[in-house]
């Protein structure tokens, strides 16, 4: 009876281990840091990394700005190996980062520091030419397409909330190693601007200005918003 006993109190522990999950750093393998920021726009930048196994679940950021140093702690909610929903599968995710409003000037940005996988780099936040969020007004992209297009192209997919703007061009910055910063402008072609909510799919050639295989897409939207994507050659 009392070895029934000990053995249910140690099922029991196990069980209480596999089901209740602890914050783990994950594995990172590049930091993205698109060019083009000023100290009037709300900073991002994407970490892409991989989830050991399926015990790990919901990558998420943690941010600390002292200064210039930033520091980034991506974790991920761990289920222990006995976990019986943990299959050994490698799982990549991309991160995007919300840095928020930044002092112009160069930081440090270290990313899982004192881990294996640190990784650092530096950034520029430019100072802002006005009080506005943007000096141009952008489209409303929400989605970034790349299946089904041409190679070297994809759609930038979205809404507009009124038919008195129109595409006028798309832009881009490069940060010369594996960033563009996307921008698509709008004119205004009338001053009735009616609420009706306008779907469009504007095609973009990716531009050949970066030797790296995996490049971001950090597309600029209305309300100073953006939308990330990683995208391979």
């Amino acid at each position: 009876m009392k070895k029934l006993f000990m053995s249910s109190l140690l099922m029991l522990s196990v069980f209480a281990q596999a089901s209740t999950p602890v914050e783990k750093m994950v594995p990172v393998d590049h930091v993205f840091i698109p060019a083009g920021f000023d100290s009037n726009d709300s900073v991002e930048i994407v970490v892409t990394g991989f989830l050991p196994n399926l015990c790990h679940k919901s990558p998420e950021a943690e941010v600390i700005v002292q200064g210039r140093s930033v520091d980034i702690n991506i974790t991920s909610l761990y289920y222990h190996e006995s976990n019986p929903f943990c299959p050994s599968m490698i799982v990549p995710f991309s991160q995007t980062v919300k840095l928020g409003l930044m002092d112009k000037g160069d930081y440090d940005i270290k990313v899982n520091g004192k881990s294996p996988w640190e990784l650092n780099e530096k950034m520029e936040i430019m100072e802002s030419t006005s009080n506005a969020i943007d000096d141009h007004h952008y489209a409303y992209v929400n989605y970034i397409e790349k299946e089904g297009v041409q190679k070297g192209e994809v759609l930038l997919k979205g809404y507009n909330p009124s038919d008195c703007f129109v595409l006028d061009k798309i832009d881009h910055i490069s940060n010369k190693k594996d960033s563009y910063s996307v921008l698509p402008k709008m004119k205004q072609v009338r001053s009735f601007c009616p609420r009706k909510m306008v779907p469009f799919s504007y095609k973009w050639k990716v531009p050949n200005e970066i030797e790296a295989r995996r490049v971001l897409l950090h597309v600029r939207t209305m309300n100073g918003k953006s939308v990330n994507s990683v995208y391979s050659k």
